[in-house]
């Protein structure tokens, strides 16, 4: 009798174990059902819009569900951030990040409300993305990097340069810059890419390192001139265009990627489907046309992969920071 119990028992704790796993491994395998929002940090026209943008259609054909892109502009891209740390880890909230909302805003934010590692769940990255030095020829009129940093030098005080905000990839990029180059330049920081840009072109100030997809048009229009760009390799849309680094300022290189990050606790299956679909828009030969036709490399990583990349770009990050020595409250 005592063993037919016990054998009930088990089965009875068997069934519901099962049970109980039921639902995770059914909303894994259905997934996704239902629109999925993208929050995005940052304006739209920025770089990181442009990309999303583009590669929107791959990724919807992947996933067979419309994405919506949510703009939350604001503090570096740290209310989208905050947003997505605290959105229900369903699968149906992402957050395109960058190498600034994960890399840099650690250490120039210390009252943070979220840990970029432990408060969410890194998917993958999707693009490289080189800055370039943007000059407007009216205000300065330097045609290599060698004779800007000889006119700036000249002319101390006289020059100002535009970032889209305080602490961003721009602002740090050219501050790194100044430091390597031995310049003393203002910085003027605006509210995102369009409005930095607007100001390099209305001569409110000289230049800016800005991505390379959000100032072509205007470089091709002749309205502004493109100098140097922040890889330790030349861009594909821009050939002619020297690094940095060859240009005059030895061993200069600064660059970001844009990424995918869910909430803490998404399920890994739900990872790992986000992380194969990013995959297969990447490959698509089209998509990679269009991204590199703006100067932008694309970059897959697997689920660990990106872990690494996380931690290693926010300690290097940190250095950067410290060094330039900008804080923000």
């Amino acid at each position: 009798m005592l063993r037919r119990m016990l054998g009930a028992l088990a089965l009875f704790l068997s069934a519901a174990s099962v049970q109980a796993q039921a639902p995770a491994q059914a909303q894994g395998t259905d997934w996704p059902n239902k629109p999925i929002t993208i929050l995005m940090g940052f304006p739209a026209g920025s770089g990181v819009d442009v990309v999303a943008r583009m590669l929107q259609p791959s990724l919807e054909k992947s996933l067979g569900q419309r994405l919506v892109i949510d703009y939350k502009p604001g503090a570096g891209g740290n209310v989208a951030s905050e947003a997505v740390a605290n959105a229900k880890p369903d699968g149906y909230t992402f957050l395109l990040g960058t190498a600034a909302t994960h890399g840099v805003n650690p250490a120039l934010y210390p009252k943070l409300s979220f840990d970029v590692e432990a408060d969410f769940t890194p998917i993958s990255t999707l693009v490289d993305v080189s800055n370039v030095l943007v000059i407007n020829p009216e205000v300065i009129d330097a045609s290599s990097v060698k004779d800007f940093i000889a006119k700036v030098k000249a002319a101390p005080g006289k020059y100002n340069y535009a970032s889209t905000g305080n602490g961003t990839g721009t602002h740090l990029a050219f501050a790194e810059f100044n430091a390597k180059a031995g310049l003393d330049m203002v910085h003027v920081p605006y509210k995102g890419g369009p409005d930095a840009i607007q100001g390099v072109l209305k001569g409110d100030v000289c230049c800016i390192f800005n991505q390379v997809q959000t100032i072509l048009q205007q470089a091709r229009a002749g309205k502004v001139r493109l100098l140097g760009v922040t890889t330790k390799k030349r861009v594909a849309a821009i050939p002619d265009v020297p690094t940095i680094d060859e240009a005059g300022v030895p061993g200069y290189e600064s660059y970001t990627w844009f990424a995918i990050f869910g909430p803490k606790g998404v399920e890994p299956a739900i990872a790992q489907k986000m992380n194969l679909a990013i995959k297969t828009a990447l490959d698509d030969p089209e998509t990679q046309k269009k991204l590199a036709e703006l100067g932008n490399t694309p970059r897959y990583e697997t689920l660990d992969q990106f872990k690494v990349t996380v931690k290693r770009d926010r300690a290097k990050w940190a250095e950067v920071v410290k060094a330039v020595g900008v804080k923000i409250d």
